[in-house]
């Protein structure tokens, strides 16, 4: 499936409705070039399941969890990682107990398209907005319009 996104409201409107559907153990697998959105569509989701605040790119500290949203969330950037063996190294396991995953650059942790709970979305430039390729998981099919 495939979600025009020309403009930062329908990023926001994209994030909502992701939002409504996310529960724990979900995985929301943002990947894309540098400059797509990934960070943009996680904030969208993370203001949406109720944050209220800033929400900090993790590029640097890899992991930013929040346990103030409807869903417990996690949101980790493995753009840094150079071995998907590192996730154990940081405890993902640990932090996913319980709570959804946001992950960009889902690729370098391993991927995490062969879970049922994962949500991907491959954001992609066009013209001046970005498109979402969107492919859900088993337990997604029903939630998922």
């Amino acid at each position: 499936m495939r979600v025009s996104l020309p403009d930062l409201e329908a990023m926001e409107a994209f994030g909502k409705r992701i939002a409504e559907r996310l529960v724990p153990g979900d995985v929301v697998s943002l990947s894309g070039t540098l400059g797509t959105g990934k960070t943009t569509l996680a904030r969208a989701i993370i203001s949406a399941l109720g944050h209220v605040g800033e929400v900090p790119s993790p590029t640097y500290t890899i992991i930013e969890t929040y346990d103030d949203t409807h869903v417990p969330l996690v949101h980790a950037d493995f753009y840094r990682l150079e071995d998907p063996a590192e996730v154990e190294e940081i405890g993902l396991d640990d932090y996913r107990e319980g709570a959804a995953l946001l992950a960009e650059w889902p690729d370098n942790a391993g991927g995490f398209a062969h879970e049922a709970g994962c949500l991907s979305i491959a954001l992609e430039k066009v013209g001046e907005g970005r498109e979402a390729v969107v492919t859900p998981g088993t337990s997604w099919q029903s939630r998922w319009p």
